[in-house]
């Protein structure tokens, strides 16, 4: 699957780590609902984080279609309920 990080570049992650990374988007979409902004930004950070470590980045000049689009790390509660689907944010 490739992620792409808003302002940071695409990632590919293998599948065994989706899911890790569902259970973490779940828990965002539960802190967005919430209005919860202590939990959102450090489940959000963690998320993030995750995906940097388990991801192998793609390089710039690839033509590759993102299958998720994750928040910047700056991203405010507000934003980031704006780009929440049914799914969340990473489908499956």
């Amino acid at each position: 699957m490739i992620v792409r990080i808003l302002g940071e570049g695409q990632l590919d992650i293998a599948d065994e780590h989706l899911d890790e990374l569902n259970a973490l988007d779940t828990g965002l979409a539960d802190a967005v609902t919430a209005g919860d902004e202590p939990r959102f930004q450090h489940v959000l950070n963690t998320l993030l984080e995750r995906v940097r470590a388990v991801g192998t980045p793609v390089a710039d000049d690839s033509l590759s279609v993102s299958d998720a689009i994750l928040p910047a790390q700056e991203s405010s509660l507000a934003e980031v309920r704006a780009l929440l689907g049914e799914e969340g944010l990473i489908p499956g």
